[in-house]
């Protein structure tokens, strides 16, 4: 049975474009793959904690050796890994806080370097590459080349190198400049932001063929 995971990390609710899109794209996926199963993550509303001193070296000692807080940080660290060993496609929501991923996104990731689960240790080959990986990126402003901040776009620049090791290779999928309606500095931007949201709707609709089309 085909398996989607869904990952949310936006912090603006309803109001949030990164997670209308998520939401196109797993329905989508369910147009796909009526008998497929979705495990839901939110990393807004619930995130998972950020590794620390007491717990985050439990990726660098020997299992025998963990203290309770490094076995509970690795036990959640595993519960995550698992999450996409069992998914055929992630999809993930990416919004851009600050010029980068949302913190919460980094904890996520750091959670997923597990040797031995996300990677192998010794030959360092990633063991998770084997699915999709669809990313919802979306953006204030516009950070394309040539754009006066060309480059200050550090989640999409980021996020493959942050997951390198454990073989996903992402697929964006980007609409930007999503202040322009509200942000009336912006308002000459609006046609811009629409037409960026539309080519990513369509890719979104484009990335599976539904059951009925296929009959």
């Amino acid at each position: 049975m085909a398996h989607l995971l869904h990952i949310d990390s936006s912090i603006q609710g309803d109001r949030s474009l990164s997670r209308r899109l998520t939401a196109r794209t797993a329905a989508a996926w369910r147009a796909a793959h009526p008998d497929g199963s979705v495990t839901y993550r939110d990393l807004g509303s619930e995130p998972v904690p950020h590794l620390d001193a007491a717990a985050g070296l439990a990726r660098m000692v020997p299992v025998e050796q963990h203290t309770p807080a490094q076995r509970e940080s690795w036990a959640l660290s595993e519960r995550l890994v698992n999450e996409i060993k069992q998914a055929d496609v992630v999809l993930l929501g990416l919004p851009l806080y600050n010029y980068g991923a949302p913190s919460s996104v980094k904890a996520w990731v750091d959670h997923l370097i597990l040797p031995g689960q996300a990677y192998h240790p010794e030959t360092m080959a990633g063991l998770l590459g084997d699915r999709e990986f669809i990313v919802l990126a979306t953006r204030g402003g516009g950070y394309g080349a040539g754009t006066p901040r060309d480059g200050w776009d550090h989640a999409e620049l980021w996020l493959p190198h942050g997951l390198s090791m454990t073989g996903l290779r992402p697929r964006f999928i980007t609409a930007e400049l999503t202040l322009a309606p509200v942000n009336p500095a912006m308002a000459e931007l609006v046609p811009l932001h629409e037409q960026s949201l539309a080519a990513a709707e369509k890719e979104i609709d484009n990335l599976w063929t539904p059951v009925d089309a296929r009959r």
